[in-house]
C-alpha cells in the first residue's frame, strides 16, 4: 500500500500539534509539511504535492475558504479535509460545494480523526484498482467515503423515529445521537447546544423527545444550588 502524504495547514501551533499527533499514530499516513496561513499553504500544495491536505477554515491572511477555492480554480489534484470550529450551515454549505472529502468540528478525538483516515485509506486503495467504472463500481466507491458512524447502533436507533413533532429537524436530531455516540459519555442539554450551534432550550427538546423514544437514557444529578442538571445517554 503507498503511504499517502498529508499537508497540514493550520495556524494554532497547539491544534496543529494534535493534528500531527494524531495523524502519526495511523498507519500509512505521513506528514510532509506545515502551513500557518492559506497563502503558505497554496504555496505548499504546489510544491510538495500531497495526496491529503488538513485545513483550518478560520486562518490569518488568507483563510480556509479562500485557499480551498483556489485549489479547486487552479485544478490542483488533491483532496481536503477541513477540520475547523466553524458550525454555521453556511459556512458548512459553502465548504462542502467545494468538494472537502470530510468536515470535521473542533473539538475532537483521536477515534474521529482515525475513522476518516481509514475510510479515506480505503477510497484510495479502491480507486487505484479501478479503471473503467460501472454503476455498480462507482456506487461502492462512494460507498468507502461514508464514515462508520453511518452504520453504527444510534444509526439504526434514528431509522426507527419515523415520525418527529412539528418544528423537529431530522438532521438536528442525527446530529443529536451522532455527538451522544461519540461523546460515549452522559452530556447535558448545555453541551449538546455547544455542539450543534442551537439555544439550550432546543437541545432540551430534542434530548426529551429522545428520551421518551426510548432512545436515551437521563441521569438526574442534584447539586446544593440551582436546579438539578439532567445528563442524557446512551
Amino acid at each position: 500500500m503507498d503511504t499517502i502524504h498529508v499537508l497540514l495547514i493550520e495556524d494554532d501551533p497547539m491544534v496543529r500539534e494534535v493534528n500531527r499527533q494524531f495523524i502519526e499514530r495511523i498507519e500509512g499516513f505521513k506528514l510532509v509539511g506545515y502551513a500557518g496561513n492559506g497563502i503558505e499553504g497554496l504555496e505548499k500544495v504546489k510544491d510538495l504535492k500531497p495526496d491529503l491536505v488538513f485545513m483550518d477554515i478560520f486562518m490569518p491572511e488568507q483563510d480556509g475558504m479562500v485557499t480551498l477555492g483556489k485549489i479547486r480554480e487552479e485544478h490542483l489534484v488533491v483532496d481536503v479535509i477541513a477540520v475547523t470550529a466553524a458550525n454555521d450551515m453556511p459556512t458548512i454549505q459553502r465548504i462542502l460545494h467545494l468538494g472537502v472529502y470530510d468536515y470535521i468540528m473542533k473539538p475532537f478525538t483521536f477515534e474521529r480523526i482515525e475513522q476518516t483516515l481509514k475510510n479515506y485509506q480505503a477510497y484510495k486503495i479502491k480507486m487505484k484498482d479501478m479503471q473503467d467504472l460501472t454503476q455498480h463500481d462507482l456506487d461502492h466507491l462512494m460507498q468507502q467515503r461514508l464514515p462508520e458512524l453511518q452504520t453504527s447502533p444510534v444509526a439504526s436507533q434514528k431509522i426507527e423515529i419515523e415520525e418527529l413533532p412539528k418544528g423537529f429537524n431530522r438532521a438536528t436530531l442525527d446530529k443529536v445521537l451522532a455527538y451522544i455516540e461519540e461523546s460515549k459519555k452522559a452530556v447535558s442539554a448545555e453541551d449538546v447546544a455547544n455542539y450543534i450551534g442551537t439555544a439550550r432550550v432546543t437541545a432540551r427538546r430534542y434530548l426529551d423527545f429522545l428520551e421518551k423514544q426510548s432512545k436515551l437514557k437521563v441521569d438526574i444529578q442534584y447539586g446544593n444550588v440551582g436546579r438539578p442538571i439532567h445528563r442524557y445517554y446512551i
